[in-house]
């Protein structure tokens, strides 16, 4: 780079360009003047040697002679100049030489005036260049002057760029050298959980152990002392209205079930009280009541209720000895106002919910060949993702885009209690084998278990990836993923026990009523079954024209496991046989949009499709 005060190439080179073109027009008007001036020399010359040739004839018109008026340029006449011409003729001949030196000498002027002119509009042309030179010039200094601060700034922004680059390399160490700590502390943190989950584990599964064998032998002293005052004999001669009283309190307090009874007894067999005599001691009364007594505060302990009212049963579900696939349609609606999303049946099989993105859940009543409203559950905040009925079919749970799932009872419009905690939609939600008690999967890569009694988490596990769907059995988490996975998760452990990969994302899962095998739909159009006996893939279903719709296309088992069911991209119904591995069937009706989820009840008896056009479709 050049310093600040070099001149800037291009102002240099013009300059030598003017400098060039000016030399150039000096050397052709001197060369003009060059040829010029010597003639207008030799022109005043002959003009001032005729002026005095003139005066000397007019002074002395009689002495002339040829040798004093030949001048220098008769030389050239020859041998014949030794005659002279007479006066008269040379004064006549020199004037007309004098008048031709006279034009020549007028036209010399006249031209030398010309030139003149034209060497003054140069000289002025140059004048005018000059100022514009130097105008130029002033102008390329300003430049210059400019170029040199700019330079200057430009050196001064760099040294400042270059204090900055340093901090800035400073402050990426300081971070790299934090960063490195923060993962220490992180992992010196996981280890410690790790460590005090562990040791809590111990400790529960060491009290558990306590506790199993102090109820045990607990459980085998009373049953030992119902043993022995079973065949003890009870005396009733003494005070009959106070035994009366107790033989009226023993037998409402022994009103228990035959079951639980049996369950305390070691050899399994049912309590009978025998009075064989009425000659016995009424300490052994006492004591039997003491006994019994003692079995009820056991239960108590243990979580059940004796003396109050009666826990609701859970209706009789009907059971399916062989489902048969469907064939023909029976009833369309067109239920929501949006995609359908979500549909499941109840345990009595009469009922049925579907959930859609309009943000609705409809229930209705399957009465003979079609479907009739029973019941619209509101305030769900987002989308509806899952719906499911809990085991006695009095509760609805619901997955929604907004964060949370929500719970609903059968008979109540508005929403019972929301389960909040995951920070991304949630996509899963299923009761477990209990009423109280739920699963969420989400897509923050977290599923949580739920105390629905409290409406609160219970557990968090974080699960590596998107969860699509979850399924739960007795004591197993099951989860599938976006990352081609489905894993597995004992409820007992905060581990990952089994994973299983597959070929696609996870769209659903679904576990069979024996809790066996377990089905799975994934987006490389593929059904798969897994025997969760060895929790190996045992078949998978395919077909040319089955393609899955969407991330939350559902399959199901029917209720025998002799079939399996999906819906495809194209509105048709996939049926394929378990047993033989090959497709049943498809069955295309009113669907004209891809089908979402597929419902089988749990009598066999009707099959239920929801797709995006808003339709709920009736099979049977």
């Amino acid at each position: 780079m050049a310093g600040p005060g070099a001149p800037s190439v291009p102002v240099a080179l013009w300059k030598r360009h003017i400098v060039r073109q000016l030399r150039q027009r000096d050397r052709t008007q001197k060369t003009l003047f060059v040829e010029l001036v010597p003639a207008y020399n030799r022109l005043l010359e002959k003009a001032e040697l005729l002026g005095w040739i003139s005066e000397k004839l007019q002074l002395e018109p009689n002495d002339v002679t040829p040798a004093t008026l030949q001048g220098p340029w008769e030389e050239e006449s020859g041998p014949d100049s030794d005659q002279v011409p007479p006066p008269t003729t040379l004064r006549v001949k020199w004037q007309k030489e004098e008048e031709g030196l006279r034009q020549d000498c007028g036209k010399m002027a006249y031209q030398v005036v010309e030139k003149s002119a034209a060497l003054g509009a140069l000289e002025a042309t140059l004048e005018e260049q000059q100022s514009r030179l130097a105008a130029l010039e002033a102008c390329a200094a300003e430049l210059q002057e400019a170029r040199a601060q700019q330079t200057r700034q430009v050196d001064a922004q760099r040294a400042l760029n270059v204090a900055q680059r340093a901090a800035y390399e400073a402050l990426r160490a300081q971070a790299r050298l934090r960063e490195a700590a923060l993962r220490r502390l992180e992992e010196e943190a996981r280890d410690l959980l790790e460590r005090l989950v562990q040791c809590k584990a111990r400790a529960a599964a060491e009290r558990n152990l306590r506790l199993e064998r102090h109820e045990k032998a607990k459980q085998a002293r009373m049953s030992l002392e119902l043993k022995k005052a079973a065949k003890r004999i009870v005396s009733i001669s003494e005070s009959p209205n106070t035994i009366g009283d107790g033989i009226r309190e023993e037998a409402e307090t022994l009103a228990l079930p035959a079951e639980l009874l049996s369950l305390k007894s070691g050899a399994g067999e049912k309590w009978k009280r025998p009075f064989r005599s009425a000659s016995a001691t009424s300490l052994t009364l006492s004591r039997c009541v003491d006994v019994v007594k003692e079995l009820l505060d056991f239960k108590k302990r243990r979580g059940h209720s004796i003396g109050g009212a009666p826990e609701p049963r859970y209706q009789s579900i009907p059971v399916c000895v062989a489902a048969q696939p469907p064939t023909q349609v029976q009833d369309v609606l067109d239920a929501h106002l949006s995609e359908v999303n979500a549909v499941c049946f109840g345990p009595s099989s009469s009922l049925l919910a579907t959930g859609g993105a309009d943000r609705l859940i409809h229930l209705w009543n399957v009465v003979g060949d079609r479907l009739e409203a029973n019941q619209t559950l509101e305030g769900a905040g987002g989308s509806i993702t899952s719906v499911d009925f809990d085991p006695s079919g009095s509760q609805v749970l619901a997955a929604t885009y907004s964060q949370a799932a929500q719970l609903w009872k059968v008979g109540e419009v508005q929403s019972k209690e929301t389960l909040s905690g995951h920070t991304d939609k949630v996509t899963a939600a299923k009761f477990k084998l209990t009423r109280h008690q739920a699963v969420t999967g989400s897509r923050d890569r977290t599923v949580k278990e739920w105390d629905l009694g409290r409406a609160y988490c219970s557990r968090t596990i974080n699960v590596l990836s998107y969860c699509n769907d979850v399924v739960c059995g007795d004591h197993v988490i099951i989860s599938g993923h976006n990352d081609q996975k489905i894993r597995f998760w004992d409820s007992r452990v905060p581990c990952c026990t089994q994973v299983i990969p597959v070929q696609g994302r996870v769209t659903s899962l679904n576990l069979s009523q024996d809790q066996l095998h377990l089905l799975s739909c994934s987006r490389d159009d593929t059904l798969k079954v897994i025997d969760l006996r060895v929790n190996n893939i045992r078949q998978a279903f395919r077909s040319d024209g089955f393609r899955c719709g969407s991330d939350w296309t559902k399959a199901v088992f029917s209720p025998d496991r002799s079939y399996v069911l999906a819906g495809s991209w194209d509105g048709a119904l996939y049926i394929w046989d378990v047993d033989t591995g090959k497709l049943e069937g498809s069955l295309r009706g009113p669907h004209c949009a891809a089908i979402n989820a597929v419902a089988w009840c749990s009598s066999g008896s009707h099959v239920v499709s929801v797709d995006q056009a808003r339709k709920v479709v009736l099979w049977h």
